[in-house]
């Protein structure tokens, strides 16, 4: 659009209008160009690599973005075409605050989607009562904080930043599913929470028997872990023991008895894991390396078909996706240390098992390793390459 205030004249002779060939010395330029919105193609309808790669602004006439907090959520409509905030509200983090969100937005455009932080977290609920009425939720991390501009901070302009980054992205993500993958999420976390604190309890068993009076450390002379555990649970205090003696045995009796308490629950949530992993994706199961814990977490992670758009999304969220670390003549990849850290240590018990067990990926590192690959190298090669296995049989699947 040219602009307005732009004064031209045509140049003697010339055929052209006024907007071509434009005499420079007889023009007032003008120091702002003003360019046309397009409007967004309703009829338009992607497919293939332009589906994947298409900006949310061309489909939708407003973001709502929303900032999360454990007791209010506040939100702010922002038109798609230019970034423009229209309206914000903050309401409480319930039913009532979720309606009051969904009534402020249908006073816009029904075309229309909603960019919310912590979709796992504070605004899980939110986000489920969104799906539930066939919204389009985007699932976004931490905006970028460093770009506020002076230093400005309020969780409506923080909505408005979760909307606008939601407009600058070329990949969105969606939240993860709900019904068994939330189960399976529960599970892992609980199960993991009883396993450190046994192992917690043993440590301070151990650590406690080193400083116990010389009666008592005999008797756990020589045992294993488990025999010491068993050992203090079963001990008897004598009352003609002194003081000292009958309250550290005390002690070693509660610390072994709840660490035995802490393994019976660890192994009561991972049979609810078998269970679920078994009636959701039990051909997981019959893969060499993988367990019910091993699966739990590639499905916790991975959620639904189409989450992660290709192979390539899988693997770095799993962390095995090659960096370049080339330099002068050498010519090599490094290990990624980001992505999903859990589903990285998966995926490095499944290349151990593997390499324990499997002939074919054992012949795999003996040939890496006769071309000079280190340890570290091989294994960052195999655990893309289980990424790729995996992420194949998770989509194929019906």
């Amino acid at each position: 659009m040219t602009c307005p205030f732009a004064i031209t004249r045509r140049r003697p002779g010339s055929k052209n209008w006024p907007d071509q060939e434009l005499d420079h010395q007889l023009r007032l330029v003008c120091p702002i160009t003003v360019l046309p919105i397009s409007e967004p193609d309703r009829n338009h309808v992607p497919t293939g690599k332009e589906k994947r790669n298409e900006h949310v602004g061309r489909t939708v006439d407003f973001i709502i973005g929303v900032d999360t907090h454990k007791h209010t959520h506040s939100a702010a409509v922002v038109r798609a075409a230019t970034g423009a905030e229209i309206e914000h509200d903050t309401q409480s983090a319930d039913q009532a605050g979720y309606e009051a969100l969904v009534e402020m937005a249908d006073r816009h455009s029904r075309l229309r989607a909603w960019a919310i932080e912590g979709t796992g977290g504070y605004g899980a609920g939110l986000a489920r009562h969104l799906i539930e009425l066939g919204e389009v939720v985007i699932e976004l991390d931490r905006p970028n904080r460093p770009a506020r501009r002076h230093g400005a901070k309020s969780d409506p302009l923080d909505a408005v930043r979760a909307a606008r980054e939601a407009l600058a992205r070329n990949y969105l993500a969606q939240p993860r599913s709900r019904g068994q993958r939330a189960a399976l999420s529960v599970l892992l976390t609980v199960r993991a929470m009883a396993v450190q604190s046994a192992g917690d309890a043993q440590r301070q068993l151990q650590s406690l028997i080193v400083s116990a009076p010389e009666h008592l450390r005999q008797r756990f002379a020589g045992q294993t872990t488990h025999a010491i555990v068993t050992t203090a649970s079963n001990l008897e205090i004598d009352p003609s023991w002194d003081r000292e003696s009958r309250v550290i045995a005390g002690a070693l009796r509660s610390l072994a008895q709840r660490s035995r308490h802490l393994e019976n629950e660890a192994a009561e949530h991972e049979r609810g894991i078998l269970a679920i992993v078994r009636d959701w994706r039990p051909d997981l199961l019959e893969q060499l390396g993988i367990g019910p814990i091993v699966a739990a977490t590639v499905l916790c992670a991975w959620s639904h078909p189409g989450r992660c758009r290709n192979e390539a999304a899988f693997a770095s969220l799993s962390g095995t996706s090659p960096i370049p670390a080339s330099s002068g003549l050498t010519n090599r990849h490094r290990l990624n240390r980001s992505g999903d850290r859990q589903l990285n240590r998966v995926l490095h018990v499944i290349v151990l098992t593997r390499l324990r067990t499997d002939p074919r990926t054992r012949a795999y590192a003996e040939r890496r390793r006769s071309e000079g690959k280190s340890n570290r190298e091989i294994s960052r090669c195999l655990k893309r390459y289980v990424a790729r296995q995996l992420f194949r049989q998770l989509e194929s699947a019906t």
